[in-house]
C-alpha cells in the first residue's frame, strides 16, 4: 500500500505542467518561468533563459527610464542585479521588502557581476517599511548590535554568512565520519544521568511527577550513550543539542549548545584518539574554506582585529601553552586522575597517577575538544564508582564490562567553539541562530 502511494506521488511529480500544486498556489507558483535561486543564476551560463526569483532587496536605486535592484535569497552572499524598466516601480518597493520577479537571464555589462536580470514582473509579497526596520541600508552593524535582534539579525549579510558557513561546517562533519565508516546515532535529549558529574543540568519536570519514575534532565553531553552503542559498532558519533545550566554570561559559554561527540571500539592508544580528532578538525576546516570562501572573509571583517586568531586564551595556563606553541592547536595529555570523571582510563603510572585523558586547546576560545580512553577494567571501574558513591546509579554501565567489552575511547567537541576558532568570533553568542545563556532566552 506504501509503495503504491509512492508511486502515485512520483508519477505526479514527473508528470509536465504543476499537478502536484493546489489551487491556492497556482497564481504565486505555476508560471513557465524557472524558479531560481540566486547562487544559481549568478553561476548560470544559459542566458536567455526566463527565470523567476523570489528573495529579499538589498538595494533599490531608482533612475528615469530603469530600475536596479539587487535581490537576494540567502543561497549566496553576493545578490542578483535585477534591471527594470522605471513603470515597474511602486511605492512598495523598498529595501528589505520581499519580492517576486520573472524576467530574462542576460549577460550584464557591468564588470560586477556577469549576469543579470531583465525584470518583466516584479510583484511585492511582503512590505518593509525602511524608517521602522532596524538595519539600514548604507549602514555596516556591529555583531553586538545585531544581537539585539534575534528574529531579524539572519537578514544581514554578516549573519546570513555565518549561517551559510555553520551549515556547511555541519555538512563537512557529517561527510568526514560517513566516509570513515562511522554510524550515527541518535542519542536522546532527555536523560537519566549526568555525564560530567558537574551537577549543572536542567530538570525535567512535568505535571505528573512519577511520568518518569525517575529523576529526568537535559542531557549534556551523548557520551554514555555512545559508549553503550560502541559494544556494537566499532566507530559511532552523535552531532545533536545539548545543555548546561551554567549562571556564567561569559563570551564562551552558551546554555544550549552543539556538540559533536565520536567514540572508537578497539583502542588502547590515546595516539589513536589524537589522531581522529586532529585528523576531523583539518579535513573539515580545508572543506569550509574551500566552499565559503566569501562568507569567511566577509565575516572576518566584522571580527575586532583584537580578538582574530591567536589572541589571549581565557586561562593563563591555556595562554601560555597555545603561544608558547606559536599560537596553533596544542594537545595536552595524561591529566592527574583526580580531575577526570569516573569513565576516564587510569594510566597506573604512580606516583604521579594520571588519566589516559586529552583536551585540544585552540586560540581564542581555549578548550575546543576533551576526550579520553575509557576505563574497561571492571574491577577498578567498580571501585571508582564506589568512592564516588555512584556504583547503584551507574550499574548499567559497569554491567556493559560483562558482556563482550572492549577497550574504547572517545571525545566531544563544541560545535560553536569550533566556529569561533575557525572565524575569530570574539563571542560565541554570534555563531548560533538563537543563542541561549543565564538570564537570556529571547524567542
Amino acid at each position: 500500500m506504501i509503495l503504491n502511494r509512492l508511486r502515485l506521488i512520483r508519477r505526479a511529480a514527473s508528470a509536465p505542467g504543476c499537478s502536484l500544486c493546489i489551487s491556492l498556489s497556482k497564481q504565486l507558483y505555476c508560471s513557465s518561468a524557472r524558479r531560481t535561486r540566486v547562487r544559481d543564476a549568478l553561476s548560470s551560463l544559459e542566458t536567455g533563459s526566463s527565470i523567476r526569483i523570489q528573495g529579499w532587496v538589498r538595494s533599490v536605486r531608482s533612475q528615469k527610464n530603469n530600475l536596479f535592484l539587487h535581490v537576494s535569497d540567502g543561497s549566496s552572499l553576493q545578490p542578483l542585479q535585477v534591471v527594470a524598466s522605471s513603470d515597474l516601480n511602486t511605492r512598495e518597493l523598498t529595501f528589505g521588502c520581499a519580492v517576486d520577479i520573472i524576467g530574462s537571464l542576460e549577460k550584464s555589462p557591468s564588470k560586477k557581476q556577469s549576469v543579470e536580470l531583465q525584470a518583466s514582473h516584479v510583484k511585492v509579497i511582503g512590505e518593509c517599511n525602511p524608517v521602522d526596520f532596524p538595519f539600514k541600508i548604507k549602514e555596516r552593524h556591529s555583531l553586538e548590535y545585531i544581537r539585539q535582534y534575534p528574529h531579524l539579525r539572519c537578514r544581514t549579510n554578516a549573519f546570513s554568512s555565518l549561517l551559510r558557513i555553520r551549515s556547511e561546517a555541519t555538512s563537512a562533519i557529517h561527510s568526514y565520519f560517513r566516509d570513515n565508516g562511522f554510524v550515527q546515532i541518535h542519542t536522546p535529549i532527555i536523560t537519566s544521568n549526568d555525564c560530567e558529574g558537574a551537577g549543572e543540568l536542567f530538570q525535567v519536570e512535568v505535571k505528573n511527577p512519577h511520568f518518569f519514575s525517575v529523576p529526568s534532565y537535559l542531557t549534556v553531553s551523548g557520551q554514555l550513550h555512545l559508549e553503550v552503542m560502541a559494544g556494537a559498532f566499532p566507530a559511532v558519533y552523535t552531532f545533536g543539542p545539548t545543555f548546561r545550566a551554567e549562571n556564567s554570561q561569559s563570551r564562551r559559554h552558551l546554555a544550549e549548545f552543539y556538540m559533536v561527540e565520536a567514540e572508537i571500539s578497539f583502542t588502547e592508544s590515546l595516539e589513536d584518539l589524537l589522531k581522529l580528532m586532529e585528523d576531523l578538525l583539518k579535513t573539515s576546516t580545508e572543506h569550509l574554506l574551500s566552499h565559503c570562501a566569501e562568507d569567511v572573509e566577509l565575516f572576518h571583517k566584522y571580527v575586532s582585529p583584537g580578538h582574530r586568531w591567536g589572541c589571549d586564551l581565557q586561562t593563563e595556563h591555556e595562554k601560555f601553552l597555545v603561544k608558547h606553541c606559536g599560537d596553533v592547536p596544542v594537545f595536552v595529555t595524561d591529566y592527574p586522575y583526580d580531575l577526570k570523571p569516573f569513565y576516564a582510563r587510569d594510566n597506573q603510572d604512580q606516583p604521579q597517577h594520571t588519566a589516559a585523558a586529552v583536551d585540544l586547546l585552540v586560540p581564542i576560545v581555549g578548550e575546543l575538544c576533551g576526550g579520553s580512553l575509557r576505563e574497561e577494567r571492571p574491577e577498578l571501574l567498580k571501585t571508582r564508582l564506589a568512592g564516588a558513591g555512584l556504583e547503584e546509579t551507574y550499574a548499567w554501565y559497569l554491567q556493559l564490562r560483562e558482556f563482550g567489552s572492549v577497550p574504547h575511547g572517545g571525545f566531544g567537541m563544541g560545535f560553536e567553539r569550533y566556529l569561533q576558532c575557525v572565524l575569530g568570533v570574539d563571542n560565541i553568542k554570534d555563531t548560533i541562530p538563537f543563542a541561549r545563556s543565564s538570564r537570556s532566552c529571547l524567542l
